[in-house]
């Protein structure tokens, strides 16, 4: 996603693919900033809950269905938290090793896979934690 996207669109494919967290590219399409779900669920909760969570124990759930129209009309970069993650990029020759040993250095479930040209970053695809357990333990 890009950070002129729009946020609804993001959190359909946030959940429509299980991901655990957004890479968001600028405008140009170079990686901008990895995002962690838990970081956009944050910025759907009303700030009373954020700062008071025992408050979410209380709060009727039929509240639970009008925290989307919090998206309605918002880009990524405006649903995004202030603190940005940069994203964690490795070229498209690097080992599982290495990506699990930048997953666990950056604390990011998602690493950007790159190629540069120059000054031109082209952006190849993403790896996810799910993807290099499943690489390193041989599940299905």
């Amino acid at each position: 996603m890009t950070t002129d996207d729009d946020a609804i669109d993001a959190a359909s494919m946030l959940t429509g693919q299980s991901l655990p967290a957004l890479l968001v590219l600028d405008p140009d399409g170079q990686p901008h900033a990895i995002v962690p779900g838990s970081q956009l669920i944050q910025q759907l909760l009303p700030a009373y809950i954020a700062e008071d969570p025992l408050l979410a124990g209380v709060v009727d759930e039929r509240n639970d269905a009008d925290l989307a129209e919090h998206l309605t009309g918002l880009t990524v970069a405006e649903w995004a938290p202030r603190h940005l993650y940069p994203p964690p990029m490795v070229g498209p020759d690097a080992r599982p090793m290495e990506v699990a040993a930048l997953m666990t250095r950056t604390h990011s479930p998602l690493v950007a896979v790159i190629e540069r040209d120059g000054p031109q970053v082209t952006l190849l695809g993403t790896v996810t934690a799910a993807r290099l357990m499943q690489h390193f333990i041989g599940a299905p």
